[in-house]
């Protein structure tokens, strides 16, 4: 199935269902990328730089009602080397070391072409931080494209990073490059490689021109890993997902009528949802963050953060 008919096919169906979940609008501001954390103090939410402020956060008190932490910055700098004057920070992503402290990682335009972004982790003493970027990148493969939309996951005792390869960037005219999904192993530190990136998933045929946003949780033994398809400021933006065994995969993408999970026209307490993606699980895989379109029809108003309970089980995510 095509794209264009699998986004054409899930609309119809979403609009003349009788029974569709509804998520909840959550952050009514332009706070793109969402992520969540929960801790003994509440629950926290870091989104894409805008609102002044190059790493926005957001508190709840349960995971529903969600207050902007307006001015504050997470991560305000200095910033090392390799992260251009601009730093356009995409995307953070944090998790709870063991030690206590918080691993953020994020995506920076890179100083050896601004155009371009690398993953970097950064560590705070407080969830709130101040965030410093450790001295040397995670994942800075620019003649592919650079690398982006970091989401930490820890399995068991050990900690990894994933991440899409932006071939994308690189794209002209008719041309499509890979972006695959990796996945990197890391030391105890959170922030330290170990060993070689394992690719998990890569764009086809359905997925448009790309495949990008990972988020991994990891459900009675099975591993989920949330994607986003085609470009991000059109309609056709979704969230899908695949599934494994093994955390290394081999990942599963899987098929209607199981997914695409979001696509526009997918009812919302707001109205319809427009261009949902870049979703995130919570801790135990209750609840998605995600954003859609501020304004319910484009991008220009920027991209709106929403909460939706899920069930996970037996390989398949629902929508509650």
């Amino acid at each position: 199935m095509s794209s264009n008919t699998r986004f054409a096919f899930a609309l119809s169906l979403l609009m003349g269902s009788s029974a569709i979940a509804e998520p909840t609008l959550a952050i009514n501001s332009d706070f793109a990328d969402p992520s969540v954390i929960s801790t003994g103090d509440g629950h926290y939410a870091f989104a894409t730089g805008g609102n002044g402020v190059n790493v926005q956060m957001a508190h709840s008190t349960d995971l529903t009602n969600w207050e902007l932490m307006s001015g504050h910055d997470a991560m305000p700098g200095p910033y090392p080397s390799w992260v251009a004057g601009s730093p356009a920070i995409w995307a953070p992503d944090v998790i709870q070391r063991d030690d206590g402290k918080f691993i953020m990682y994020v995506s920076a335009s890179a100083s050896q072409d601004a155009s371009k972004h690398c993953v970097g982790a950064a560590v705070a003493d407080q969830v709130t931080g101040p965030y410093t970027l450790e001295q040397s990148p995670l994942a800075c493969p620019l003649d592919k494209g650079g690398a982006i939309d970091a989401d930490g996951f820890k399995d068991g005792n050990t900690y990894y990073v994933v991440y899409k390869v932006d071939g994308n960037s690189l794209n002209q005219g008719s041309t499509l490059n890979p972006t695959p999904i990796m996945l990197q192993q890391l030391n105890s530190d959170g922030v330290t490689p170990n060993g070689d990136p394992v690719q998990l998933i890569d764009r086809d045929n359905n997925d448009g021109p790309l495949v990008e946003a990972p988020s991994l949780v990891n459900v009675g033994g099975t591993y989920y890993l949330t994607f986003s398809s085609n470009w991000y400021n059109t309609p056709k933006y979704d969230v899908s997902y695949a599934i494994a065994s093994s955390v290394t995969g081999p990942y599963n993408k899987v098929q209607y009528p199981d997914a695409p999970l979001l696509v526009s026209g997918h009812s919302s307490s707001a109205g319809a949802l427009s261009g949902p993606g870049g979703a995130d699980f919570n801790g135990d895989g209750s609840k998605i963050v995600f954003h859609a379109f501020k304004n319910g029809k484009n991008i220009d108003d920027g991209r709106a953060m929403y909460v939706a309970d899920i069930n996970v089980s037996n390989g398949v995510i629902h929508v509650l």
